[in-house]
């Protein structure tokens, strides 16, 4: 037996290895020799994300339909930082209270830590550890470890289910989650800063005009989706050597930003053939979405920011406040002031959630 334990042990240290050399050589290596067709089975670091504007009109996509019986495992990747940390225990409050509710087909759960080490929440949240890209390779983008952490875990885990939901520590969840999924597509939120057309001359790059036509490149990130477990397997390695490649050149670089890794994903998922249900009502995104309604999930990436009379101050720090990103050094106090009257709906939800986790989530701010 423990010859058994060695031999596994030498195994999964030998396959991380050859992966993070094969990473190193593909990030100096033309691209073309790193990506499989359809056919084929910033100078200083950022930790806390950006704020990226919102435009007044945006188009309403269509439904995705669920079938019973379909599990799906959501991950979340995260560091170690007290920003990523306090999001995750909140994230996986309300991921407990909705997992077992009717219409849920929720399964597992996985944080997937990509400092290279275990923390002290081991123990209150489900986690795999997995390594950081080796020193200088993100070049001080960090969300190129959100592939290459995915890519770890697909290879090491154990996950039963035969779906993926890829979720993020500002997600928190409103209402049971159904597989989303269907016909071998993924299900995906639409984000209205991603167009491929607008930047076909950098994507052919990367998506070869043999390949099909760049509207092929869904407008999407990684999360949220829900895909099939052996699709995300065949994706990641892709969606992590795109990534590197983007990064290495500068007019990628500068055309995508921080939303670069988002695009990587959508070719990579276009590169394997995997479409996408476009899934408007996947989530909403306060302030500029003011109705709960029918969506799973609040993802709190903007600012809230009000006056006293209820009116938006966006741009401004308003008289009462939640954004996320004042609580980069310590979680949010427990019992977090209310919105004044008059703040929609979708904030007001935002906030008594996150005081209902932090009231409840034991040693909260320790």
């Amino acid at each position: 037996m423990g010859c058994g334990n060695t031999f596994f042990t030498v195994l999964v240290t030998f396959s991380v290895a050859l992966i993070t050399y094969n990473i190193i050589i593909s990030a100096n290596a033309p691209l073309k020799l790193e990506l499989p067709g359809p056919s084929r089975s910033s100078s200083s670091r950022i930790s806390v994300d950006p704020i990226i504007k919102m435009p007044v009109d945006r188009s309403r996509g269509g439904a995705g339909s669920k079938s019973p019986g379909r599990l799906f495992h959501t991950a979340v990747t995260a560091s170690d930082s007290v920003y990523n940390t306090w999001q995750c225990r909140v994230m996986y409050y309300w991921f407990k209270k909705f997992k077992d509710s009717p219409n849920s087909e929720m399964g597992g759960y996985t944080r997937i830590l990509h400092s290279g080490k275990p923390d002290k929440y081991m123990d209150e949240i489900p986690t795999f550890v997995a390594q950081p890209l080796p020193s200088g390779l993100d070049q001080g983008y960090i969300v190129l470890n959100r592939p290459w952490a995915f890519v770890q875990w697909l290879q090491q885990a154990d996950i039963k289910e035969d779906y993926i939901l890829m979720a993020e520590p500002d997600h928190i969840i409103v209402k049971p989650i159904p597989n989303l999924s269907r016909d071998g597509l993924g299900a995906a939120f639409p984000f209205f800063y991603i167009e491929p057309k607008k930047y076909e001359s950098v994507l052919r790059k990367y998506f070869p005009e043999d390949k099909g036509p760049v509207t092929n490149i869904d407008p999407i990130g990684n999360s949220p989706v829900i895909v099939g477990k052996e699709s995300l397997k065949k994706i990641a390695p892709t969606w992590m050597n795109v990534s590197l490649a983007m990064k290495k050149d500068p007019e990628t670089d500068k055309a995508f930003g921080w939303v670069l890794e988002m695009y990587a994903y959508a070719v990579a998922s276009a590169l394997h053939g995997v479409g996408n249900i476009l899934y408007k009502d996947f989530m909403i995104q306060p302030p500029w979405d003011t109705e709960v309604g029918k969506k799973f999930i609040i993802h709190y990436t903007y600012g809230c920011d009000y006056n006293m009379k209820g009116e938006l101050t966006y741009g401004k720090i308003g008289e009462w406040r939640f954004d996320k990103r004042s609580y980069d050094a310590i979680p949010p106090p427990r019992n977090l002031p209310l919105p004044p009257p008059g703040v929609p709906e979708s904030v007001v939800t935002l906030v008594k959630m996150v005081n209902e986790a932090t009231a409840n989530i034991p040693n909260w701010g320790s």
